[in-house]
């Protein structure tokens, strides 16, 4: 059975009416921004932040109008900040497709953005629950950090493994934390539940970097960017990071400098790349996300009691790990 299926039974109706609410949020009359709004609709994506908070809001009482508007709000915001991110990347695709920036330009580009993170607002003021609305505005901020963070890191003479988690905390993992928190707090759950839900969603969301991560030590037209691209960006992964830090390779460190520098070139990519595979980064970077797998199956444990919300669950735990794009 497609895992997809098997995550969304529980949040079916629910699910359907979020991707009808989302939609027409991004609609608009005027002409350029109606073209863009298309664009960025055409593009879609699995919208796994939404169904986690659905799952969650549907395991501590039931979806509700708070928790819609809510979902809707969080996505426009994560929206928006993909779309300045192109930007600030110069990335020409998104998913496979041309990015907004590529598409129209990078003016265009940054003022949609602007108009999304305001509708993402506007939605989640519907919630009328301040601390789902302290909850989002927190989750801008520390987007924008994590951004932030990543670009000092590049020039961060440091190969550290603490600091690429407290990245990919603040700009991947906390998206997934604040749906499982927002998705407790709309049903009126309990703190210690609204506790538990947010771990839950970060360590659901460390895997799920850890696997974008590895997937760039492969060349796949189905993850829709070629091997090494992160190097070529600077940035320096949990494979690599591990690979360098446990075999002090001199001539492979003078590699991971160049990535920082930003002057490595494609070949020798591919020579730090092979490099960490032989070195058993790819391995450790699997076995750490087995870890945060364990983790995040303790809250099933103890949190979930229906058991077609728990299976809905562990199958997209499963599928975080095992998907392949």
């Amino acid at each position: 059975m497609d895992p997809l299926l098997l995550i969304k039974r529980p949040i079916e109706r629910e699910f359907n009416e979020f991707i009808d609410l989302f939609n027409q949020s991004l609609t608009h009359g005027d002409r350029l921004l109606s073209d863009v709004l298309t664009h960025i609709r055409q593009r879609g994506g699995k919208r796994m932040r939404p169904i986690l908070m659905l799952l969650m809001a549907k395991n501590f009482g039931g979806v509700t109008r708070v928790t819609q508007s809510a979902a809707i709000g969080l996505e426009l915001l994560h929206t928006a900040s993909l779309v300045h991110d192109d930007v600030v990347d110069e990335s020409e695709e998104r998913r496979g497709q041309a990015s907004v920036n590529a598409t129209y330009n990078n003016k265009a580009a940054v003022l949609v953005g602007d108009f999304i993170l305001s509708t993402a607002l506007l939605n989640v003021s519907y919630t009328n629950n301040q601390r789902i609305i302290e909850n989002l505005a927190q989750l801008g901020r520390t987007l924008a950090s994590g951004e932030l963070l990543q670009l000092w890191n590049i020039s961060n003479k440091e190969i550290s493994e603490d600091i690429y988690y407290e990245v990919i905390k603040q700009k991947t993992a906390v998206l997934f934390e604040s749906c499982a928190a927002i998705g407790a707090l709309s049903t009126g759950a309990s703190d210690d539940a609204v506790k538990q839900a947010s771990l839950f969603g970060q360590n659901l969301g460390i895997m799920f970097q850890i696997r974008d991560d590895i997937f760039d030590y492969y060349d796949s037209k189905e993850i829709g960017k070629p091997t090494g691209n992160d190097m070529a960006e600077g940035k320096l992964t949990l494979p690599v990071i591990y690979a360098l830090n446990h075999s002090h390779f001199e001539s492979m460190l003078n590699l991971a400098k160049k990535v920082k520098e930003g002057t490595i070139n494609r070949d020798e990519i591919a020579v730090l790349v092979e490099f960490t595979k032989q070195q058993g980064g790819i391995d450790y970077a699997e076995q750490r996300m087995e870890e945060f797998h364990s983790k995040a199956l303790t809250f099933l444990e103890d949190m979930v009691h229906d058991t077609e919300i728990r299976t809905a669950f562990s199958a997209y735990l499963d599928y975080v790990i095992q998907r392949n794009k």
